[in-house]
């Protein structure tokens, strides 16, 4: 993979403050595929207890559009158009591990989806699947 395309993808995701809220890392970056890791931090639980489906959607989405964002141009970027969410089981363990792929990268669009991971003492649970749509722009200032 060209070492611009993965630069592009690295500042771009530290110029993301939620997921430097969230505590997220980028933690692997190849064509077509993303993974983002992120702790289940006491802010992001909700009432019983768990990881709040929010932070299992907020890593899903960016990692899916990351591996879209690492199939295209330097001069482009990508926003969702529309992304949907399956929670398959609660969000249980020390973190969330969220990979992205592309299933159909375009011109005018990309089809993307990740799989959520909830990481408890070494084990994976797969927690939820995201499916969506990314859509190019300029780059901005670009």
């Amino acid at each position: 993979m060209d070492p611009t395309i993965k630069l592009k993808l690295h500042k771009s995701f530290k110029a993301q403050n939620m997921m430097t809220t969230l505590g997220a890392e980028m933690t692997q970056i190849s064509a077509g595929a993303v993974t983002i890791e992120a702790p289940i931090l006491s802010i992001a639980t909700q009432q019983q207890g768990y990881g709040h489906a929010a932070l299992a959607f907020a890593i899903g989405d960016s990692a899916a559009g990351y591996a879209a964002l690492s199939l295209m141009p330097l001069e482009q970027e990508v926003v969702t158009t529309e992304i949907k969410i399956n929670l398959l089981a609660p969000s249980v363990g020390q973190r969330l591990i969220a990979t992205g792929r592309v299933l159909k990268s375009g011109k005018r669009l990309s089809v993307v989806s990740a799989e959520v991971h909830a990481e408890q003492d070494g084990l994976h649970k797969l927690v939820a699947v995201l499916q969506g749509t990314m859509m190019p722009v300029a780059t901005l200032g670009g």
